[in-house]
């Protein structure tokens, strides 16, 4: 067999295994909610606490009706863009300043591990005495849940990079930025992908909890709501949505990656 022949099966194997793995995991899917609706259906559990995907489907197609689901999804994607925007370049702002100052690194680094350890969560009632209940509070939450493992995860890629290639750049006189900009921020793209993927959750995290709490509009909100009034439908289908809307954005984050992985080589 040549080696054009070889590559044509090599690729024809790699498309079988794509399409066998989006079969499977499609299967698992369905086989998920089937059994769901079986489950309702026959009274092997409460309709009314768990609801069924017959109820949820119901449910979509009243709220899209009304136009009341999308706007819901936008505010909540647009709290949790504003978020994971904000505690990406902050958090990359202050690793970059972190790296270039070691004085500075050292003092600050043990107040950043135990801030991290904190949980941000109990925080957020703060947050919202602070600036109030509107969705600037909703935002804060996100950033400060997202902004320090962006700083640790992103410093920590920084500093993982060879000595050897910036002594080399040193040597030829490289300054503290054009090292940052050829040597140390091209090595680090995988680990400031790898902070980007942990941030889009963070931030859903950050967003969905400062919407329990102050929120009026939002996935949030809806899933409080839902259950305050004793709708599952309505909680289920809320938290089926969120999980497509992270889909989505984990999804863009992908397409990213893949556009700037050559940057790393």
């Amino acid at each position: 067999m040549d080696k054009s022949a070889a590559h044509t099966n090599f690729l024809k194997n790699l498309r079988r295994r794509r399409w066998a793995i989006l079969t499977c995991q499609a299967l698992i899917l369905a086989g998920f909610f089937g059994i769901w609706e079986l489950a309702a259906s026959f009274g092997w559990i409460e309709a009314f606490i768990f609801s069924s995907p017959s109820r949820m489907y119901r449910m979509f197609i009243s709220m899209m009706e009304r136009g009341e689901l999308l706007r819901h999804v936008w505010v909540t994607a647009g709290q949790v863009l504003a978020g994971f925007v904000l505690g990406t370049l902050l958090g990359v702002a202050i690793a970059i300043l972190l790296w270039a100052n070691d004085f500075t690194r050292r003092v600050l680094n043990p107040y950043l591990v135990v801030f991290n350890a904190l949980p941000k969560t109990a925080l957020a009632p703060i947050i919202i005495v602070w600036m109030g209940n509107n969705p600037r509070a909703i935002i804060a939450t996100a950033l400060l849940i997202s902004v320090v493992v962006t700083i640790l995860n992103v410093l920590t890629g920084f500093l993982q990079v060879e000595e050897d290639k910036t002594r080399l750049a040193e040597s030829f006189g490289a300054s503290k930025a054009q090292i940052l900009a050829k040597v140390v921020f091209p090595a680090s793209v995988p680990d400031i992908i790898n902070a980007i993927k942990i941030n889009i959750g963070l931030s859903f995290v950050g967003v969905i909890v400062g919407e329990f709490l102050v929120a009026q509009a939002g996935l949030g909100f809806l899933i409080v709501y839902g259950s305050q009034i004793f709708r599952m439908d309505m909680v289920m289908l809320s938290i089926l949505v969120l999980c497509s809307l992270a889909a989505v954005f984990y999804a863009v984050i992908t397409i990213i990656e893949k556009r700037f992985a050559g940057w790393a080589e």
